[in-house]
């Protein structure tokens, strides 16, 4: 069993472990030769099941084992991986690995950096000198002591290497077989949604509000086990809604002008037949663009707190579509920039569940 790989972007890597570890301690991570994908599945809270083209975050990439598609399955602690990676931030090169020290599996990142320094004989300060010195620091003579270049204190340049291991555990291919994303019936909304970490900021502020009122501790929005609840809704005329429902109040913030994906008919099943009946086409044959019906729209409730560590994914940019099961789940599509060197074909998808009223 081998896996061996330079890391090309290591910015969003890093970015993209952290938004992970926000959700869970621990990921089930699956190599193959196809791609790289990442699952976060905490006992309660929001589930992460994501598929990095391997290109996404790496360079060059080897990989063997004995399964299909030379495939090894890892369980992975998150933030020590995470502040492996946080560490080669400035890093010329950085490469991880499966080893096995003392018989412990372990991802050990070997981080290249590079320093520059400096040399001067003793004494002189890197200032040159001669015979007979006078105020100017050269002679009174027209001759001139010949001195090498390092005398003027030589830059070097230096390479360092420093490795991190981070101890993992190989899993066999029977314990995993029976994993699989969460299945959920057809959206009756789907919307890309504003930009993450502006909702986060205003999400986090709700959530906060509802923590300091004594109304939301007397309600099922404001529990000291789950915390603050947040209603979050949206229709296919490209408005989102986010609420904070209290005993103590009731605010809101609306985003309108929003894009509502059309869906493609091979992609549904029965094709054309299909897409006319499905949910969503029934959603857009209701309310309107200006958010103030009350028709057409579905919704979730969110418990707040997780909510904010989801919207945390705001940082590696990229495309988000939110796929709205009225009062049953929230379906996020996270697709990366496609700037990065294969983001098209990376995506992270997020279950949240809702919550009862």
């Amino acid at each position: 069993m081998r896996f061996r790989a330079s890391i090309q972007n290591i910015h969003t890597f890093t970015k993209f472990t952290a938004s992970l570890a926000t959700l869970g301690h621990i990921a089930w991570v699956r190599l193959d030769e196809k791609d790289v994908r990442f699952t976060v599945i905490p006992e309660q809270g929001t589930q992460v099941w994501s598929v990095l083209s391997i290109d996404t975050i790496f360079e060059t990439y080897t990989i063997q084992s004995a399964a299909p598609d030379n495939t090894i399955n890892l369980e992975v602690p998150l933030a020590p991986l995470q502040r492996a990676l946080k560490s080669a931030q400035n890093a010329v090169a950085a490469n991880i690995r499966l080893t096995k020290k003392d018989n412990i599996p372990l991802l050990s990142v070997t981080i290249t950096t590079q320093t520059m320094s400096s040399s001067a004989p003793p004494g002189t300060n890197g200032h040159a000198s001669s015979d007979e010195p006078n105020s100017t620091g050269f002679g009174t003579g027209e001759e001139f002591r010949e001195e090498s270049v390092d005398f003027f204190g030589a830059r070097q340049d230096r390479e360092t290497l420093v490795t991190q291991d981070v101890p993992v555990r190989v899993l066999a291919p029977a314990s995993v077989e029976g994993l699989h994303e969460p299945r959920c019936r057809e959206p009756d909304v789907h919307i890309v949604l504003p930009n993450l970490m502006q909702l986060k900021g205003i999400s986090d502020r709700f959530t906060k509000l509802a923590m300091t009122t004594k109304g939301a501790s007397k309600s099922g929005f404001g529990s000291a086990v789950s915390g603050p609840k947040l209603e979050l809704s949206g229709n296919m005329h490209g408005c989102l809604r986010l609420v904070l429902n209290t005993d103590a109040m009731r605010i809101n913030s609306l985003w309108t002008g929003l894009e509502n994906p059309e869906l493609d008919p091979s992609q549904v099943v029965d094709g054309e037949e299909g897409l006319a009946n499905h949910p969503s086409t029934r959603m857009k044959a209701v309310g309107d663009s200006s958010g103030q019906s009350e028709e057409g729209w579905a919704t979730v409730r969110v418990e707040g707190r997780d909510w904010g560590r989801v919207l945390s994914v705001g940082r590696l940019g990229g495309r988000v579509i939110a796929c709205f099961c009225h009062e049953h789940a929230l379906i996020l599509y996270v697709f990366l920039n496609g700037d990065e060197p294969g983001g098209g074909d990376s995506v992270l998808t997020y279950y949240i569940s809702s919550y009862a009223t």
